[in-house]
């Protein structure tokens, strides 16, 4: 079964920018949606976006107004979250997730998904 891992979260000024990164392990990658989501401490999961095995087609949850953008790689199995202006209320864990679905497809849809990368927004 593919594996995703994230990797870039950090420690971030509000303000700062962030480059997350998502790898799966093998190329039926490219046949996947890929999403991003996170979860605040003490809160529910919440989606972000989404990106269709294409890399054509996005969707993304109003209230990021336009700070984040997922982009991804299929020739190096990889998918990204940009995540612009931030602000103390984006710290959370971040999950990369996969899964054979509609851009639109709730988290509960997604087959596969990695193990997160925490981000932190402190001054």
């Amino acid at each position: 079964q593919m594996q995703l891992v994230e990797s870039g979260g950090g420690l971030v000024q509000p303000g700062g920018s962030l480059n997350l990164s998502c790898a799966a392990s093998d190329a039926t990658f490219g046949r996947y949606t890929v999403a991003w989501f996170r979860q605040p401490r003490g809160s529910e999961r919440e989606f972000l976006a989404a990106i269709r095995s294409n890399g054509l087609n996005r969707y993304y949850s109003d209230f990021l107004r336009g700070r984040f953008m997922i982009t991804r790689d299929n020739a190096k199995n990889m998918a990204y979250l940009l995540m612009n202006d931030l602000k103390f209320e984006d710290t959370a864990i971040y999950f990369c997730a996969a899964g054979d679905v509609i851009l639109r497809a709730p988290g509960r849809d997604y087959e596969l998904w990695g193990q997160g990368t925490q981000v932190i927004v402190s001054s």
